[in-house]
């Protein structure tokens, strides 16, 4: 007999092969009505029992939610099956689901109040005067009402929905015990994940703003959390704090809600200009300020910073003032910063409110004191880090450097010119800082220069590099014309 083992008799050898092709047979397919699979459970055709199965664990959420998908007529995953060579059947994935399904339908589970889309539309069959059936559109809440509360027509729809089942043959308690391993290997949802799936309006949104630079680089946030959803989560409380603190929430998913019903998409773009600002001045020694408890506040803080027209190397040089001095050792109204929060939640609306309060009152103060000194600290922090000098060149030559700019400013630079805004001082200072350090001139390049470019990048460190490649180039140009 052709592909036979060897050295067997035939007779055997069709049983040896039935038992491989057994062996290797692909689970099948089978659908039931609800009505015959709930009833199959109750029979002990279908077992919930292996032996590794969990306990029931859903909450009512979960019931609830299931519920309204089979009477919406939803997708439901298949459940999992182990057949026994005896014909028992045991779930191996899907028990939680089965269990259920089987107490709305047989034990009396009442669908709660809590319930988001209670209102399930169904095809109400009514006589009409002449006494023929006809079907209208209707609508019934199922919050607080039990399987026998629905009407015929809905519990006619939940009975005959769907069920899939996929069968693994052959199975015995081994066998189900290592499939319910295997279909059970996987991280349920956390608290942020589920809330992030009730924001839907903006997640993409979210999401891109979770990507950019500022959480990569100019933050503190580990690998895990950043796996587990909470920049996400971060950002959707930055924008609630922001422009909806008056009907904060302390439930993340109760912000998601309230967010997709009332947020605009301009407030998520503008919190991703102001991450964008922040890269430019979030240096690594104020980095770790931006966690995963306290970045929504002090994005909010930032926020309300930049409606007072201040420069942005400000806002970084008062949190590291906060971070050296201020948290550990200001108090207002009695309380350090990290004592607000004792005794009650820190995302209790109140204690978010005096936290902002807090550090305004301190951030107000600062601004007040950098705005009497007459050339303040942030420029020579920015103008040492982008000319590559170290703070007692800058100061040896502070006098110098700021006479020079006067004078470019005074006598080479065109009245009414973006260049002499206050916003571009540092990188303009920065340039006369290199020239220093070169020995470079800057009059002739300055004057064409300043010609041709009446704007600037506000971004002091990308407005510098353009300046200085320009600059070169100049210089370039003039060694050559020399050579000629």
């Amino acid at each position: 007999m052709q592909g036979c083992y060897p050295c067997i008799p035939e007779c055997l050898c069709f049983i040896l092969i039935a038992q491989g092709e057994r062996n290797m047979a692909k689970p099948r397919r089978q659908v039931y009505t609800m009505d015959m699979y709930l009833n199959k459970l109750k029979d002990g055709d279908i077992a919930n029992n292996a032996d590794v199965q969990r306990n029931f664990v859903w909450n009512n959420e979960q019931i609830n939610e299931l519920i309204v998908t089979v009477l919406t007529d939803e997708y439901i995953p298949p459940v999992i099956l182990g057949e026994e060579d005896s014909s028992q059947l045991r779930i191996v994935d899907g028990g939680q689901r089965s269990i259920a399904l089987n107490q709305y339908r047989f034990g009396n589970y009442k669908i709660t109040s809590a319930i988001e889309h209670s209102r399930i539309p169904y095809k109400a069959k009514i006589l009409d005067e002449n006494g023929n059936f006809i079907w209208k559109d209707a609508l019934f809440d199922i919050k607080n009402k039990t399987y026998e509360k629905l009407p015929e027509e809905l519990k006619k729809k939940f009975n005959e929905y769907q069920i899939e089942t996929v069968i693994h043959e052959h199975c015995d308690r081994k066998k189900i015990s290592g499939y319910i391993k295997r279909y059970n290997n996987h991280t349920s949802m956390n608290t942020n994940q589920k809330a992030f799936t009730c924001i839907d309006c903006f997640a993409a949104d979210i999401r891109s703003i979770s990507e950019s630079r500022f959480f990569v680089d100019y933050s503190c946030f580990t690998e895990a959390e950043r796996a587990k959803g909470v920049i996400e989560r971060v950002i959707i409380e930055t924008v609630m704090c922001i422009n909806h603190l008056d009907h904060w929430k302390k439930q993340m998913k109760a912000i998601c809600v309230y967010l997709n019903q009332n947020a605009k998409r301009q407030e998520f773009e503008t919190l991703a200009s102001r991450l964008h600002r922040l890269e430019t001045v979030i240096t690594d020694d104020i980095r770790d300020i931006f966690d995963s408890k306290e970045s929504f506040l002090f994005l909010t803080l930032y926020d309300r910073f930049t409606a007072l027209g201040a420069q942005d190397i400000r806002f970084a040089l008062f949190l590291r003032e906060f971070k050296s001095q201020i948290r550990a050792h200001k108090k207002q109204n009695g309380l350090l910063f990290d004592e607000i929060d004792k005794g009650r939640g820190t995302k209790d609306k109140s204690v978010i409110c005096a936290k902002l309060k807090f550090l305004e009152s301190f951030l107000t103060d600062f601004l007040a004191r950098q705005q009497k000194t007459k050339r303040p600290a942030d420029e020579e922090l920015l103008v040492t880090e982008l000319v590559g000098i170290g703070k007692k060149v800058f100061r040896e030559n502070r006098e110098d450097y700021y006479e020079t700019l006067k004078l470019l400013e005074e006598r080479t630079i065109k009245i009414g010119s973006g260049l002499l805004d206050e916003e571009n001082r540092v990188s303009m200072l920065a340039m006369v800082a290199y020239s220093y350090l070169t020995d470079e001139d800057l009059d002739d390049w300055m004057a064409v220069f300043s010609a041709k470019n009446q704007s600037y990048y506000k971004d002091q460190r990308k407005n510098y590099r353009y300046m200085l490649q320009d600059f070169e180039r100049f210089l370039a140009r003039q060694k050559m014309d020399r050579l000629r």
